[in-house]
């Protein structure tokens, strides 16, 4: 399946922004079942974009911005070939141990009612880590609404487990936060996932990679209650979602900062009639970074 994927994000000011810098996981890489064909990122106003890849082999666009900047529009846009490969992911980049996906963090600690549901999973599928992921995979999907604005990108996941309700993020914490406690090395996903309703969507997506012995990494997405297929784009990892957070910066200036996310992600013929026209600025051109996977 071919992917045409658009990512904008927005910043307005209601007194104009002396200077801002913005740290950008926007851009994949290739691996078994996902060839990035075309990328690139543009910036609305004069800005210098260097490139770099984090400690998880994300890659990081670092941009700087010198205003004055009423609005800053950053778009990270491009086509993507998906494969399904039954949730597997192969010939990732892969920089960190086992291990570190064994921790939890502030976000993925597990509170007495996550363990008690990691155990259940595991003992209901008589000890079979592959089984009792797929168990956890379908009883998030059951049990937890999904319900957009109850939860921040804050809220932990025995938090979100205790309410029953929560976005994709929140979902994948859980789900990280059950594997680890039953001894399951787990990882974060950000990414983008082709909807059934529609292109247009207003944020990206998240999922959660477990491993598993003799299989490796295998994708669990709880918010949708599948493994990760065609459908999928996967962007960076973390241990949790800070780690993967699309987009982080600062600034200097700017007063009443207002922030809007919409992503477009839609097959390649349906989606040419529906982008937009890129932000119409000489200073694109300067600013653009062709990301050609390396893994």
């Amino acid at each position: 399946m071919r992917l045409t994927i658009r990512h904008e994000t927005r910043y307005t000011y209601s007194e104009p922004a002396a200077s801002a810098i913005q740290s950008l996981r926007l851009t994949p890489r290739s691996h078994d079942g996902q060839f990035v064909r075309r990328w690139r990122i543009d910036v609305s106003a004069d800005a210098r974009l260097e490139r770099r890849e984090d400690g998880y082999g994300n890659i990081v666009h670092t941009v700087f911005v010198q205003g004055p900047l009423d609005e800053l529009l950053i778009v990270a846009e491009g086509d993507v070939d998906t494969d399904d490969r039954h949730g597997i992911a192969i010939g990732t980049a892969e920089r960190q141990p086992l291990a570190l996906f064994l921790r939890a963090t502030s976000l993925t600690h597990a509170t007495p009612e996550i363990v008690a549901l990691a155990h259940g999973a595991i003992t209901r599928q008589s000890g079979n880590r592959l089984a009792a992921l797929h168990d956890l995979l379908g009883t998030l999907f059951s049990d937890i609404d999904f319900r957009p604005g109850e939860t921040t990108t804050r809220t932990t996941a025995g938090d979100a487990l205790q309410q029953r309700s929560g976005v994709c993020q929140d979902f994948a914490h859980i789900f990280l936060a059950a594997a680890r406690a039953i001894g399951i090395p787990a990882r974060y996903v950000s990414g983008h996932y082709l909807r059934t309703d529609g292109p247009d969507q207003s944020a990206g997506h998240a999922w959660a990679e477990a491993h598993i012995d003799g299989i490796g990494w295998i994708g669990f997405d709880p918010a949708n209650g599948v493994c990760v297929t065609d459908r999928h784009v996967r962007i960076a990892i973390g241990c949790d979602g800070l780690d993967a957070t699309p987009v982080r910066g600062a600034r200097t200036g700017g007063f009443d900062e207002k922030l809007t996310v919409s992503v477009t992600v839609a097959e390649r013929g349906a989606a040419l009639a529906q982008m937009p026209p890129r932000p119409d600025k000489a200073a694109l051109n300067q600013s653009q970074a062709q990301a050609q996977s390396q893994t």
